[in-house]
């Protein structure tokens, strides 16, 4: 029986925009950098798990949990129609989203304890459409290029859990940007953004949830070392949700 949580990732699919807005998905390409490293690392894990090595990272979880199974015929027909929208690489984890929804609203597979496979590639496509994959195994995420590594190496990659819009918007910006954060943590989250023409810009997050000018960050280097320590985003995404208050359950 088709529960709340399969209608709601159809409407999620069907309301992307797959037409190809470069300027919406350029302002959105780190975070969708990491939502990429996030859906890599949770594939990995269910391609261990079920069988599926050998058709990670991208791969319908179904059909090596469930292969017989199958969507209602309704389903079935919402399904292919938003399908034909779709952008032809993502077409086959948009159906695996869909049909990994109605395999848990059924109950009736053994699934393992695992994250949603697919939460994070969706927040993916509604940040910016979809990825293209050349010969060479790199990605192109609009913006941003990367290249998976093995599984085995995404297998004990960082996990990347701050899922709330507020967040990763925070993580969006122009320039080649570096974190830093206080040698104890409780300091704010600052970062760097290089910019053309080596136009420099030092921020801080703030507690109303912008980045603001700071000069923090204009010291010698000796004097920010003390102080400041360099640190990845991943971990930047954290510290600025733990202080705005936000429980972290990663």
């Amino acid at each position: 029986m088709t529960d709340g949580l399969t209608t709601a990732t159809l409407e999620r699919l069907r309301a992307v925009d797959w037409s190809g807005d470069w300027d919406y998905a350029f302002g959105h390409a780190q975070s969708r950098r990491l939502l990429m490293h996030e859906h890599l690392r949770r594939s990995a894990l269910w391609a261990r798990a079920c069988g599926a090595e050998d058709a990670w990272p991208f791969f319908d979880v179904t059909g090596y949990v469930d292969p017989g199974f199958q969507l209602p015929s309704e389903l079935a027909a919402e399904l292919h129609e938003v399908l034909k929208k779709a952008a032809y690489s993502a077409r086959k984890t948009c159906s695996g989203a869909v049909r990994f929804a109605e395999l848990r609203a059924q109950g009736n597979a053994t699934l393992p304890d695992l994250p949603d496979p697919y939460e994070p590639l969706i927040l993916f496509y509604e940040r910016g459409g979809e990825y293209l994959q050349d010969d060479a195994g790199f990605l192109d995420l609009t913006g941003v290029s990367i290249k998976p590594r093995s599984l085995q190496d995404h297998l004990v990659a960082m996990p990347f859990l701050t899922f709330r819009t507020t967040t990763l918007d925070a993580l969006d910006g122009e320039g080649s940007i570096s974190y830093y954060a206080t040698t104890d943590r409780r300091g704010p989250v600052l970062r760097r953004r290089l910019l053309r023409g080596a136009e420099q810009r030092d921020e801080a997050f703030t507690h109303n949830w912008r980045w603001e000018p700071t000069e923090q960050l204009q010291l010698s280097e000796q004097e920010r070392t003390d102080v400041y320590v360099q640190i990845g985003d991943i971990e930047a995404a954290r510290l600025i949700e733990t202080a705005q208050g936000v429980r972290y359950s990663g």
